[in-house]
């Protein structure tokens, strides 16, 4: 298994998806954003240019899990690949679990790109504050790679595109990606998963404490989404 994860962290950093979405994007997103609300002074309690540090730097880790790894696993469905490796001494949760090993592997590059570039903005952190941050947002992207490899098996392999960007679409706006929701919808989308986890890098990057329900809520989602990752595998298993 420690093999298929080596493999697969190659394929994904040499994908060219992968660094239009993970890479690229974040970047060019994080001048926009800047640019753009560069007069509002601050953000929920932090300069604009940390405010999306953080957001363009999650943006890059879902977009690493959903985008890059729900589309290949796709793909590999089509082409018979991950039938072929159902035929080999893998073990049945191997191929789930270098799926989620490998896309966390492949979204530090995402975080620390977007952290140079807000370094070169003017963002400045200490030591261990930076170390506290980047850990933190790494450690939360391992709950979209579940997600990642759930969308991958959610449905036919040619009409998975649509669900894909639907999901990633929409987790993004409700989660403030692209600016604050306020109001009383703001009150449900807070509890929306990107929403959660730009919320862990907020604390992480402004030493303030974390509730127990936003814990609660993170460890939910983590366990919902590799729980139905694990069941649609062995569903899609069944039926090959």
């Amino acid at each position: 298994m420690i093999t298929l994860i080596k493999l697969e962290v190659l394929r994904v950093l040499r994908n060219r998806r992968y660094l239009v979405f993970t890479l690229v994007l974040p970047v060019v997103l994080y001048s926009v954003m800047v640019g753009a609300y560069g007069k509002a002074g601050s953000l929920d309690g932090v300069s604009v240019k940390e405010y999306f540090m953080v957001a363009m730097a999650t943006l890059g880790t879902v977009s690493a899990s959903m985008t890059t790894n729900a589309n290949r696993i796709a793909l590999e469905r089509k082409s018979g690949w991950a039938r072929q490796l159902r035929l080999t001494a893998l073990p049945g949760y191997g191929y789930v679990v270098a799926k989620i090993a490998s896309t966390a592997a492949s979204t530090l590059p995402a975080i620390l790109v977007v952290f140079a570039l807000a370094y070169g903005q003017g963002v400045r952190l200490s030591v261990s504050e930076w170390l506290l941050l980047g850990l933190t947002l790494w450690l939360g992207g391992f709950v979209f790679a579940g997600l990642g490899v759930a969308l991958g098996y959610s449905a036919a392999p040619d009409s998975i595109q649509p669900i894909i960007m639907i999901v990633y679409t929409v987790m993004l706006i409700l989660g403030g990606t692209y600016g604050q929701i306020g109001g009383s919808f703001g009150s449900f989308a807070k509890w929306t998963p990107m929403a959660l986890y730009n919320e862990l890098g907020r604390v992480a990057q402004t030493g303030s404490s974390v509730g127990v329900g936003t814990l609660a809520a993170v460890l939910g989602y983590a366990v919902a989404f590799i729980g139905l990752a694990a069941f649609l595998y062995q569903r899609d298993r069944r039926e090959a």
